[in-house]
C-alpha cells in the first residue's frame, strides 16, 4: 500500500509539474531564447571570426540568398589581405526560411550579425513579443526591395475562389510565405488546405495535380522559379490589394521580363508586396562585433553604387538606403553615415521608385481590367481577373 501511495503520489507531481510547464511555455518564446554571446576563436593564431560577420537570408533558391551572395562577393573585392589570406572584411551568408528563423538566429546565433526579414512580419514579431521584447535587441541597418507575392497555379485554378478546400503550399514552416501568405489568404476569405512544400517539391506537385496552388513571397525574379517553370504547365494568378490588406501591403506588377517563360511581352500580372529590410543585432559598443558591424556599414553603404550594376540582381535598382522604417531604429553608423554624405552627391539610391515592376503597356491583354496607373495615381486590382491560360494575340 505505501509503495502504491508513493507512485500515485510521485505521478501527481509529474502532472503538476507538466501542467505548470505547459502553462508557461506558451506565455512567451522568449523564455527559450539564449543569451546572445560574440562567436568563439576557434584558433588564436588566425582569429579570422572577428573579420567575419554573418548574413542570414532566405532559402538557397531565393532572391535574397542571391541578394546577400552579391554583397559577400562585392565587398570581398579589392581588400588587402593578411598573412593568412584573411580579410579585413568577410560577409557569410547563411541559409535561413525567410520568415521567423532569420530573426530567432540573429537573436541566438553568435555569428549571425544580420538578416533579411520582411518589415510587416518583423512588426508581427515585435508587437506579438513572440521572442520577447526584441526592439531593445534589433536595429534596421538599411531598407532594401519589395518582395512579390507569387501565386502559382495549375490546371482547373481559373480565380482564387477555386482555391477554397484545395491544397495550397506556403513554403517551409515558419517562413514568409506560411506566415503572411496564410494571413492574406484569410483576408481574401480563400480557405485552402494549406501544405508546406519546398519550391521544386511545389512545382512537381502543381505538375501532377496533387496540389493546386503554390505560394512563394520572394523579389522578382525569383531564378530558381524561372527555370522551374520554364517546362512546367503553371500560372500566375493575380492578387489583389483589397483594402483589409492596404495598411501592410502595397501594389506590385510582376511581368515579361520577370518570367518570360511565363508572361508574353505585354503581359503582366499584378500582385501584392511587402518592403524588406536589412536587421541587425544591436551588439554593445566598443564590442569586436560592433566595430565589425561598423565597418561592414561603411563599406557597404560606399560601394552601393557597385550593386546598381547589371551583373547583379535588379531587385538592388529599388533600394533607398536614405527610407526610414517606421516603428524601428535605425544603426547609429548607418545614421551617422547617411547624414555626413546627405549632400555630397553620394548614391544612396536605385534607379526604380515607386510601384514595382519594370515599364509596361497602359492595359495587359492578359488582365484587360487591370490598368497599370501613371505615376501620381494609385494602383487599382482587377475585380475578376480572367485566367492566364486564356492568352489573347
Amino acid at each position: 500500500m505505501t509503495i502504491r501511495r508513493a507512485a500515485r503520489d510521485l505521478m501527481s507531481a509529474a502532472l503538476i509539474a507538466a501542467a505548470s510547464l505547459g502553462a508557461t511555455a506558451g506565455d512567451s518564446l522568449s523564455q527559450a531564447v539564449p543569451r546572445k554571446q560574440e562567436a568563439p576563436d576557434k584558433d588564436p593564431t588566425v582569429n579570422a571570426a572577428r573579420y567575419t560577420t554573418g548574413l542570414v537570408a532566405g532559402s538557397p533558391q531565393s532572391t535574397e540568398f542571391a541578394v546577400a551572395q552579391d554583397i559577400a562577393t562585392t565587398l570581398a573585392t579589392n581588400q588587402e589581405t593578411g598573412p593568412h589570406g584573411e580579410v579585413a572584411l568577410r560577409v557569410l551568408p547563411m541559409v535561413g526560411n525567410g520568415g521567423q528563423r532569420n530573426v530567432l538566429d540573429v537573436l541566438t546565433l553568435a555569428g549571425a550579425d544580420m538578416a533579411i526579414v520582411p518589415v510587416v512580419l518583423a512588426d508581427r514579431l515585435r508587437d506579438g513579443r513572440t521572442f520577447g521584447d526584441i526592439r531593445s535587441k534589433i536595429v534596421y541597418v538599411a531598407p532594401l526591395f519589395p518582395e512579390e507575392f507569387h501565386l502559382l497555379v495549375g490546371a482547373g485554378v481559373k480565380n482564387l475562389s477555386d482555391l477554397a478546400g484545395k491544397k495550397v503550399s506556403l513554403g517551409e514552416d515558419g517562413g514568409t510565405a506560411a506566415v503572411l501568405g496564410l494571413e492574406v489568404l484569410n483576408a481574401l476569405g480563400v480557405k485552402a488546405d494549406t501544405v508546406n512544400l519546398g519550391l521544386d517539391a511545389s512545382i512537381d506537385a502543381l505538375r501532377k495535380g496533387e496540389i493546386a496552388g503554390a505560394l512563394l513571397v520572394s523579389a522578382s525574379p525569383i531564378d530558381a522559379l524561372a527555370r522551374a517553370t520554364q517546362f512546367a504547365a503553371v500560372r500566375l494568378m493575380p492578387i489583389p490589394l483589397t483594402d483589409a490588406l492596404k495598411r501592410d501591403y502595397q501594389q506590385a506588377i510582376i511581368t515579361h521580363t520577370d518570367y518570360p517563360a511565363i508572361l508574353g511581352v505585354e503581359e503582366y500580372v499584378p500582385t501584392i508586396a511587402v518592403r524588406s529590410a536589412l536587421f541587425a543585432y544591436d551588439w554593445p559598443k566598443r564590442s569586436q562585433r560592433y566595430q565589425l558591424m561598423e565597418l561592414f556599414v561603411q563599406t557597404f553603404f560606399a560601394r552601393f553604387p557597385d550593386f546598381l550594376a547589371d551583373s547583379h540582381h535588379p531587385a538592388w535598382r529599388h533600394v533607398d538606403l536614405a527610407e526610414t522604417v517606421p516603428g524601428w531604429k535605425r544603426f547609429e553608423v548607418a545614421d551617422r553615415w547617411l547624414a555626413k554624405h546627405s549632400n555630397d552627391g553620394t548614391v544612396v539610391r536605385g534607379t526604380v521608385q515607386g510601384a514595382t515592376g519594370d515599364a509596361v503597356r497602359p492595359r495587359s491583354p492578359l488582365f484587360p481590367d487591370f490598368r497599370r496607373p501613371n505615376e501620381d495615381e494609385q494602383p487599382t486590382a482587377p475585380p475578376q481577373a480572367a485566367p492566364q491560360g486564356d492568352k489573347q494575340p
